[in-house]
């Protein structure tokens, strides 16, 4: 049990109601999940209102409101309503204090950014490990703690939900925690409550820009420096154009890292390694760390994300041996994924479902000068036409084929999400195909699949489902391709 008055350390509040010393017995901000002598924090969703619910939450049995509007709570009752300027924003403050604040004892870095955040948070945590190091994860994919892999519902959790994960991975034994930290979680307030001990920025471009998300491009530009002021340290790209915005009010001590030679960590004599089935490259690391590193993974981008691990465990002593074992062996589900299927082609996963990480995927896979580039992808039905139009445009161009698929239609037809695709290759001269069923279109490119080839299946990275009309079925393009690799061995 606690006292209502522990919880609310470190925010400002009006007591409108009853008494502050009443005892606690749990924190919660779902209606559903109310139990006796609980304090309920009344949320402002986007469809649903916690405010609408108190009254209802006082009859099951709250002790406690956290209200940021005034409420009616039945006349007749003792509950205590605590009233603060944005529930969010106490929420953060109140789990980390029902949890015992876990985050003080844990060194937490974030990671914010358009692209090279999931890349990022797992190369992080591998050389960690290696050397010896126990680390939680949050990010898009999963959360994981210890040998637990909880799939993720939002890249960065409420705060609630972020606070209980941290209390589990202390009481796992872990010393580090790697996140990613979208702009929507720094904008709803879920990463307060605590201080990171290092805030990354990876670059910054247009992206999560419309209804329920961000206003306009300086707003999401506004909440990516957020984490700047929640930091000790801060780790940026010093070759982004938008760092110096960004960085804007920041409270943190700063590094650098990037291609310019005036970064603390900077990349400099690139080569390009291709191998059989396998895209890389080798570069030289200067600065306050000089050694030889090669990845396994191809482009300028995946430079970046391997500086900025470099960057993070050096401030954790990890020796150089370490570090270079780690990079060229990290592996990350459906991030520039290589998929081994022929010495001949090389055959690549990866999560690009929108024009510009398509373009930025196909962009830096030309450098490896393949016979064809062939693209496969299809695009998520309910979402914006004009994200099928710019996919199908960029793949037009870059790609020597397309291979127009199904995605996750949703409540549309798969059909009409391929012709809008179809609209925007044929604003170029790229040559296309169309394959509704994804397994046929995956069978299509490995049996057309020929020497020096680089095919990329785009948009589902991660997923293991398809989403139609409202029911996600298993469909991992991994298995799918195993399907297909021992069909055509059984028919020989």
């Amino acid at each position: 049990m606690f006292k209502c008055k522990e919880l609310l350390e470190g925010i400002t509040y009006e007591c409108i109601k009853g008494t502050i010393d009443k005892e606690i017995s749990e924190v919660v901000y779902d209606s559903r999940k109310i139990v006796k002598d609980c304090l309920f924090i009344c949320i402002c969703g986007y469809n649903t209102d916690g405010h609408s619910f108190a009254a209802e939450t006082v009859q099951k049995g709250a002790a406690a409101l956290v209200v940021q509007k005034d409420v009616e709570a039945p006349k007749d009752s003792d509950v205590t309503v605590i009233k603060v300027e944005d529930t969010r924003y106490a929420m953060a403050f109140i789990s980390a204090a029902y949890f015992g604040h876990p985050a003080d004892r844990l060194k937490v870095i974030g990671i914010t950014g358009t692209k090279g955040k999931t890349t990022t948070t797992y190369l992080i945590r591998s050389i960690l490990e290696s050397a010896g190091y126990k680390a939680g994860l949050v990010g898009t994919i999963e959360t994981i703690i210890g040998d637990r892999h909880i799939p993720a519902a939002n890249t960065t959790p409420e705060s609630f939900l972020l606070q209980k994960y941290f209390k589990e991975m202390e009481e796992e034994g872990c010393q580090v925690v790697v996140m990613e930290v979208a702009s929507q979680g720094l904008k709803l307030h879920r990463t307060q409550g605590f201080t990171f001990e290092i805030g990354i920025f990876t670059n910054l471009e247009p992206d999560h820009i419309g209804p329920n998300e961000h206003a306009d491009f300086e707003e999401y530009q506004a909440c990516k420096g957020l984490l700047f002021q929640q930091c000790r340290l801060g780790i940026v790209n010093i070759d982004d154009s938008h760092a110096k915005e960004v960085l804007k009010g920041h409270t943190c001590t700063l590094e650098t890292y990037g291609f310019d030679k005036r970064a603390d960590f900077y990349a400099q004599d690139l080569e390009l390694v291709k191998k059989p089935g396998e895209l890389g490259i080798d570069f030289t690391v200067g600065g306050k760390r000089s050694f030889q590193v090669e990845v396994p993974t191809p482009g300028r981008f995946s430079v970046y994300n391997a500086l900025t691990a470099i960057a993070v465990c050096s401030h954790f002593q990890v020796e150089t041996a370490q570090i270079q074992k780690a990079l060229l062996s990290a592996h990350v589900k459906g991030r520039i994924e290589m998929v081994p299927v022929s010495d001949q082609f090389t055959l690549l996963i990866d999560y690009a479902h929108n024009a510009m990480s398509l373009k930025s995927l196909l962009a830096t896979l030309r450098e490896y000068q393949p016979s064809r580039l062939i693209c496969l992808f299809g695009c998520g039905g309910n979402r914006s036409k004009l994200r099928r139009f710019e996919m199908g445009e960029v793949s037009g161009t870059y790609a020597d084929l397309t291979i127009v698929t199904s995605d996750n239609p949703r409540f549309e037809e798969p059909l009409d999400i391929i012709e809008d695709i179809k609209t925007g290759i044929c604003r170029t001269k790229g040559q296309f195909v169309e394959i509704c069923d994804r397994k046929e279109a995956i069978a299509y490119a490995i049996d057309h699949g020929q020497s020096g080839d680089i095919i990329v299946l785009a948009g589902k990275g991660h997923e293991d489902y398809q989403e139609i009309k409202g029911i996600k079925y298993p469909m991992d393009e991994r298995v799918l391709i195993a399907q297909i690799l021992e069909e055509r061995q059984k028919s020989l």
